[in-house]
């Protein structure tokens, strides 16, 4: 029998003493080091242990990687089972996450009620991703909704549109901040009204859209929102509301996690119908229909509006252009770059992007793939797309022309960070993450005529009582 080092068991509670005050970096960190140290099932233990923080810190395919590695070891650890098929759960994997929870089902002889609760969500998600096939448009797109059959109660007392879209206009948009500030809710009529109309202009946007920054103006780049509508009136207070001198480019994620999505979603919306041109929206991995159902966007629609509305918040996020060009200098995207050599801007024009997002090729890569320090390719660590060197992103960048990438995708401590030789920035707007990460928000203002990035940090600011992902299914997101 092999005993148990005490420098390891050391190692492994300062982990968990780090785990429960949310520092998972941290935790990573010391759980790693245990490792090195430990032997036989102490091993196994910090290996599942630091598999719970990748979880935490959505590295679902390091998870993956430390359950497999554990079950190397000992295909009874049960724990190993259950990470392993929470980290495909928190994919959308379902079908994965099932074979593994029912693996660990088995070694419990069916007894665990948390396994059992586990399962009996997976069939469920399962059924209703098979029905929802079945009933699937050809094109992609919702059933039309009928403004003329959507009646405004006497007691409304929110913004709206009395003849046609022209009246939303900055006034309105302010009214509208205001209007959610307050904790009401914008009519559905309206909030169809808008849907439609900003479905017609983002689908008319190319795939990756050109866009020349004028010389002296300042251009707001924003990261990750994530329904922390609280934290994006705050980016306005400090940067400015949106306007022909001030326009914002958001880059993907504006919703699930925070559970003021649809708020997020329809104030960014609101000011793209007011003026195309003064805000800028790229597709995140979460506007996406497998993340909406576990991360909270579904629940939250249909607890705000219905099932109507929320498929037409599908179709919308299927028109979101995937990246951007700024004055030909700096592409802006929302996760990175691609599995392959030799991608070109104008072989990304050529996508067909009105579709879920793909487990892989360009599009996926686009908005699910992450920076690494070593050069080469290497597998996610999220279990989707890959992560790439500073080696990649010189080539990528060199061979179209570009200086500089910039993404988002990644909580990072100070809200921003910057590698590759100063040519990849991550950028990422959600102070105090889901309430818990205690890490700034940043953006990026760049001057036309410069396009030199000027990094803006900010705290989190107080919101209303109510928990992150208060709409979300019960899949257990913080196991």
């Amino acid at each position: 029998m092999i005993s148990n080092s005490p420098e390891a068991e050391k190692l492994k509670e300062l982990g968990n003493e780090q785990f429960k005050l949310s520092n998972f970096p941290k935790a990573i960190e010391l759980y790693t080091a245990a490792v090195e140290k430990a032997a036989g099932n102490q091993r196994l233990v910090c290996l599942s242990n630091r598999a719970f923080a990748h979880i935490k810190m959505e590295n679902y395919g390091l998870a993956i990687i430390d359950a497999d590695e554990i079950l190397k070891e000992d295909s009874g650890f049960i724990k190993a089972y259950y990470r392993k098929g929470s980290a495909y759960l928190l994919l959308g994997k379902f079908d994965d996450a099932r074979k593994e929870f029912k693996r660990a089902d088995t070694l419990t002889s069916g007894k665990d009620a948390d396994i059992q609760a586990k399962l009996k969500q997976i069939k469920q998600a399962i059924y209703e991703r098979e029905f929802a096939k079945s009933i699937e448009r050809p094109d992609e797109s919702s059933e039309p909704i009928d403004i003329n059959d959507i009646f405004v109660e006497q007691g409304y007392d929110g913004p709206r549109i009395d003849k046609d879209i022209s009246e939303v206009t900055p006034e309105w948009c302010e009214n509208l901040m205001n209007h959610y500030k307050d904790q009401k809710k914008l009519h559905k009529k309206y909030a169809v009204m808008i849907l439609q109309k900003v479905g017609e202009i983002l689908k008319s946007q190319q795939n990756v859209v050109e866009y020349d920054v004028p010389k002296d103006l300042e251009f707001t780049v924003c990261g990750d929102t994530h329904g922390q509508f609280f934290d994006l009136l705050n980016i306005f207070k400090i940067n400015g509301n949106p306007s022909v001198k001030r326009p914002y480019l958001f880059n993907g994620d504006f919703v699930d996690r925070g559970s003021w999505s649809v708020e997020v979603m329809m104030t960014l919306f609101a000011w793209k119908v007011c003026n195309p041109d003064i805000m800028h929206l790229t597709r995140g991995n979460h506007e996406s229909r497998n993340m909406n159902k576990l991360y909270g966007f579904e629940g939250e629609v249909k607890h705000k509006y219905d099932d109507k509305v929320y498929e037409l918040f599908q179709t919308v996020f299927n028109y979101l252009p995937l990246a951007y060009t700024l004055s030909k200098q700096v592409m802006v995207v929302h996760g990175g770059l691609f599995s392959n050599d030799g991608v070109t801007i104008s072989e990304l024009q050529k996508l067909n992007r009105f579709r879920e997002i793909p487990e892989g090729g360009p599009m996926a890569d686009m908005l699910w793939s992450d920076p690494i320090k070593q050069n080469g390719r290497h597998p996610s660590k999220r279990g989707i797309s890959i992560s790439f060197g500073p080696d990649i992103a010189h080539k990528f960048l060199n061979e179209n022309g570009l200086s500089l990438l910039v993404r988002s995708h990644e909580m990072k401590d100070q809200g921003y960070e910057v590698e590759a030789d100063g040519r990849v920035i991550t950028i990422f707007s959600a102070p105090n993450y889901c309430d818990q990460m205690k890490n700034k928000g940043a953006f990026i203002i760049f001057k036309g005529g410069e396009m030199k990035p000027k990094f803006i940090q900010f705290d989190a600011v107080e919101h209303p009582k109510l928990p992150p992902m208060a709409y979300a299914r019960n899949y257990g997101m913080f196991m």
